[in-house]
């Protein structure tokens, strides 16, 4: 199974280390982003965990719920959770929670289930998967990881910013974008409204073919 760019996310309820979660209403009206790991008390997974603790404010000012998965189960995530703490040196409370999926349901819902990787019985573990699911509870992005290729989550603070931004404005960003920087104006903007949507100025990037597809203007509300 799995699920794709525009679909509805699943509405599903389960065991958490913050309690038992429905996962539309706790939302809210929010961004969300749901990270599983392959298991809790292992290296690359404590590293994250820890990672995203650290950059929780960051996702806070963005309107972004936070929500960790793996197939272990609650109890071992809340003993995990002070291995996590202690790797970033953080003594506060763990800032948001950690579902369990024991019977790989999830997993197999969303399609992030790693072939390679297997837990101490020979069963699957999740890969390290990243779905990104906006207020319309639809889901925006999704990227997957090996097992061995820990998550760089300044790339995903950069792919939040982003989706938001092109949401309410008709640009695109190019390569290596970051906040504040020069976006590209989408193709079915047609010129004659390039004042009226971009008042800060479109540059046309000349290129051999004659087209005038490279349509670069300042990031809108920048």
């Amino acid at each position: 199974m799995g699920i794709n760019l525009g679909d509805v996310f699943p509405d599903f309820e389960v065991d958490t280390t913050q309690g038992k979660i429905k996962f539309h209403e706790w939302m809210e009206d929010k961004w969300a982003i749901l990270l599983a790991h392959p298991a809790d008390f292992t290296p690359v997974c404590t590293s994250e965990l820890g990672c995203l603790s650290e950059l929780v404010p960051d996702f806070t000012r963005r309107s972004v719920k936070l929500a960790a998965l793996s197939c272990d189960d609650v109890n071992t995530h809340r003993e995990w959770i002070k291995d996590v703490q202690s790797y970033v040196d953080k003594k506060d409370n763990f800032a948001y929670p950690i579902i369990s999926d024991p019977q790989r349901e999830l997993a197999v819902q969303l399609g992030m289930i790693d072939p390679v990787e297997k837990d101490a019985a020979g069963l699957p573990l999740t890969c390290r998967a990243v779905f990104i699911i906006g207020p319309d509870k639809t889901l925006k992005l999704s990227m997957l990881y090996p097992a061995t290729c820990g998550r760089n989550f300044r790339e995903i603070i950069r792919c939040v910013d982003s989706l938001q931004l092109t949401e309410s404005s008709r640009v695109a960003t190019p390569a290596d974008w970051v906040q504040g920087g020069r976006c590209m104006v989408v193709p079915s903007v047609k010129p004659e409204d390039e004042m009226k949507l971009f008042p800060k100025g479109v540059e046309v990037v000349p290129v051999p073919s004659g087209r005038q597809y490279l349509r670069l203007t300042p990031q809108p509300d920048a």
